[in-house]
């Protein structure tokens, strides 16, 4: 019997098994910890858009959020194994107006505390 995932639906479904096998998993984001596995199948189906509760233009919808999140960087597996792109200088992306802050604290850099982000990266020269 064929499968009726897409491969970016089979994709969603792993990764979203991967978090909560490795506890990582949580209702609604930031809600408790998922403890069934049960309930961790049907938190994949929904997020891939795979499940059979909702129409096909509401999995469609799910599945592309989904997708969104994972481009940014916003899963569960991403902010354990610290894969948040563009967030840091030490993720590679360009720092963020608290890491310009703090090194224009360690500078010294007098008015900092008033300055944008993009001011303070002019005055680190940055």
């Amino acid at each position: 019997m064929p499968s009726k995932q897409s491969p970016e639906q089979k994709k969603t479904v792993e990764r979203v098994m991967h978090e909560y096998k490795h506890g990582e998993l949580r209702i609604r984001g930031s809600g408790p910890k998922v403890k069934s596995s049960k309930q961790a199948i049907a938190i994949a189906l929904h997020e891939a858009g795979a499940t059979n509760q909702e129409s096909p233009k509401k999995n469609r919808q799910n599945l592309a959020r989904t997708k969104a999140k994972e481009r940014r960087g916003a899963t569960a597996k991403d902010a354990a194994e610290g894969n948040r792109r563009g967030k840091s200088a030490k993720s590679g992306g360009e720092p963020t107006r608290a890491e310009l802050y703090e090194m224009a604290k360690k500078r010294d850099i007098p008015g900092r505390s008033k300055m944008s982000k993009s001011q303070l990266a002019r005055a680190l020269h940055h």
